[in-house]
């Protein structure tokens, strides 16, 4: 049997087993009375045959008292649980069966008054710190594991349990709305606008220069540029081309060419106020307006909108999302060294060892727990003794009684046996009491 298996069904025994233990112990301790019960009994027979002596008669006094001791008592614990069939007396017997609404009401507000009240509730956060405590607890990293054990599994146990339709229904009705509300130019343009505070697009130009000055310098770039006036003077000048050195003009003019295209881009680069640069300014400024307030460019975004939420690529890859996530999500708590475990036991960690370095959020932590009791307390009480006196009073009148029987039965039965001896003794000291002015008597006429 594999062991989850097995783990179940020990469970399952466990209980029938207890509940077997009890009744065996209660059907002891009821012999046990009876035993009791037939001792007296065989006392007070055996006190008839006896010689007419006062020890005779003190036996007698015991075994009589003890019976009736017994009797009364086996009598009363009966009561409570059964009806005794005895003329105007059985109205008042099965005690517990007769007022199982009256029990179930008293039990909800017993619970109600001295577990669920508010204050009390109040009292055991202030006692107990729990804040504190769960700091403790978090920041053992066996702890934080353990919590991180029970998360995945509940979280491997949760995705068998989602219906992926509605989900992928959500994502992408979802993602539909969010590109349906989007005004694609006025957010390009508010973006933009955002880019250009304080002179970040200039710092942006400032790195084109940088690489566009790399690129000029760069072998390849200058062999490209000397490679092009070569066929340039093939293909206009071919009869000079033939009589002079390209190669070498191709070469000279691709280091003129670098050279004057980096003192252009050096000046620029070295004069915040270069024309170039306010060109520049001029566009980016004339640029975000456009695409705040241009009816063309608010046009074009409503054009990629549409685009977007009609193509069969995005729509198609929103109703796979899930199925990949999800089978990510699987694959990965089934590793023993899975991501998100390690973060959970990690967040714990770090919620542990933040919660006891820092006693104002603790504080803080605790004053938000009290506000929420005090505000929940109150119906949850409600709920909970609605839901106990409402459960007690729909049990089967029987089996509720066998079930108080069951647990309180046992010491119900030494009742009966302390009744049987003080029984007896009380008989006995009556005795005693009767025959003393007897005895008084007796030694007055001596």
């Amino acid at each position: 049997m594999p062991t989850s298996e097995r783990q179940l069904s020990d469970g399952a025994a466990a209980p029938v087993a207890a509940k077997l233990g009890k009744l065996d112990e209660l059907r002891a301790t009821k012999r046990l009375a009876l035993l009791f019960f037939t001792g007296a009994a065989l006392l007070f027979v055996v006190s008839l045959f006896l010689p007419d002596v006062w020890w005779a008669h003190l036996l007698k006094a015991f075994s009589e008292a003890a019976m009736v001791g017994a009797l009364a008592d086996w009598f009363a614990v009966v009561a409570l649980f059964k009806r005794v069939p005895i003329p105007f007396i059985s109205r008042h017997t099965a005690i517990i069966p007769k007022n199982q609404d009256k029990i179930a009401d008293n039990l909800a507000v017993f619970v109600q008054e001295k577990f669920l009240d508010t204050e009390s509730l109040v009292t055991l956060i202030r006692r107990h710190d729990p804040a504190e405590m769960m700091a403790n607890w978090l920041r053992q990293e066996d702890n934080a594991r353990q919590l991180g054990d029970y998360l995945v599994r509940l979280g491997a146990g949760a995705l068998d349990f989602i219906e992926d339709e509605p989900v992928q229904r959500f994502i992408s009705n979802a993602v539909h709305k969010l590109v349906g509300s989007i005004d694609l130019s006025q957010s390009a343009g508010a973006i933009v606008d955002a880019m250009t505070q304080n002179g970040r697009h200039q710092e942006l130009l400032d790195a084109g220069i940088d690489q566009l000055a790399r690129l000029l310098h760069s072998e390849e770039t200058q062999a490209f540029i000397a490679q092009g006036i070569v066929d340039w003077l093939k293909e206009e000048y071919a009869m000079f081309e033939k009589m002079l050195p390209t190669e070498t003009i191709g070469r000279k003019g691709a280091d003129v060419a670098v050279r004057m295209a980096a003192s252009i881009l050096a000046r620029v680069n070295e004069d915040p106020a270069h024309p170039l640069r306010q060109n520049f300014d001029e566009f980016t400024r004339d640029f975000v307006e456009r695409l705040k307030a241009d009816p063309a460019f608010h046009a074009k975004g409503e054009e990629i909108k549409q685009f977007l939420l009609q193509d069969p690529a995005l729509n198609g890859y929103l109703k796979t999302l899930w199925d990949d996530l999800k089978t990510w999500l699987k694959n990965d708590l089934q590793k023993a060294d899975s991501v998100l475990h390690q973060r959970v036991v990690a967040a714990g960690v770090w919620v542990g060892r933040t919660l006891a370095d820092d006693p104002r959020l603790r504080a803080s932590l605790n004053t938000h727990l009290e506000t929420a009791v005090r505000g929940a307390a109150p119906e949850f009480a409600q709920f909970l003794t609605r839901h106990i006196a409402d459960t007690v009073k729909r049990w089967d009148s029987a089996e509720m009684s066998q079930q108080i029987e069951l647990n309180i039965g046992k010491d119900l039965q030494f009742i009966r046996i302390n009744g049987t001896l003080v029984g007896g003794m009380i008989g006995v000291v009556l005795y005693v009491l009767g025959e003393i002015p007897v005895w008084l008597g007796y030694l007055y006429a001596r």
